[in-house]
């Protein structure tokens, strides 16, 4: 299995593209452009699928040039992305895209449709947890749904991982389980923080 990793500078953001036995996916598209092209199509990769971690603009803005380019389809908790039926994913699935086997793991309060992949030793987490830091919630009832997702659903899990966010760099989850700030201290996370209102 190949990952690839691309920085997306218009939302700061990371798109992932994995590769195994021909086939690929991506994950997160924030933009499509060349350096994401090349990979493509100097590996002669077929696209399986995209699968979207959650709605916001910045994980989401490539997938309608992907989908002029590439026949493939959208993955996602949500049912619509972008105005687009999606294939609707439930937590605790395991689906199969092309070579891949994925584990859907649901974790809402950073946004409602919060989605974290498990593949293989890897967690792609979009913005749910990322290195020292949970995601971004607009209430404690969201931020308390979260902490409940990634203490149940994440932390739990025997073993290590790397985990792969929506933003920053990759970390380990033995890293998150005994650094991760936002998980460490929630209590004082939860009722002293600023609230983050969307716009």
């Amino acid at each position: 299995m190949k990952l690839y990793n691309h920085f997306c500078a218009s939302g700061f953001s990371n798109c992932y593209i994995l590769a195994h036995n021909g086939d690929a996916i991506i994950i997160d598209p924030g933009s499509m452009d060349e350096v994401i092209l090349n990979i493509i199509e100097d590996n002669a990769y077929y696209i399986t699928g995209i699968l979207i971690t959650h709605g916001h603009s910045n994980h989401i803005r490539g997938i309608n040039t992907i989908k002029r380019i590439y026949e493939t389809k959208v993955y996602s908790i949500s049912h619509v992305i972008r105005g687009q039926k999606t294939i609707p994913l439930r937590d605790g699935e395991a689906v199969n895209i092309g070579s891949f086997r994925i584990d859907v793991i649901a974790a809402p309060g950073h946004t409602a449709d919060s989605a974290i992949y498990r593949i293989d030793r890897m967690l792609f987490t979009g913005d749910a947890l990322s290195a020292g830091l949970i995601g971004r919630t607009s209430s404690v009832y969201a931020a308390s749904n979260q902490m409940t997702a990634l203490r149940g659903k994440i932390l739990s899990l025997p073993g290590d991982y790397v985990i792969l966010p929506g933003h920053g760099p990759p970390t380990t989850l033995e890293a998150e389980r005994r650094f991760n700030a936002g998980i460490n201290n929630f209590e004082d996370y939860k009722t002293r923080r600023p609230v983050y209102k969307p716009l």
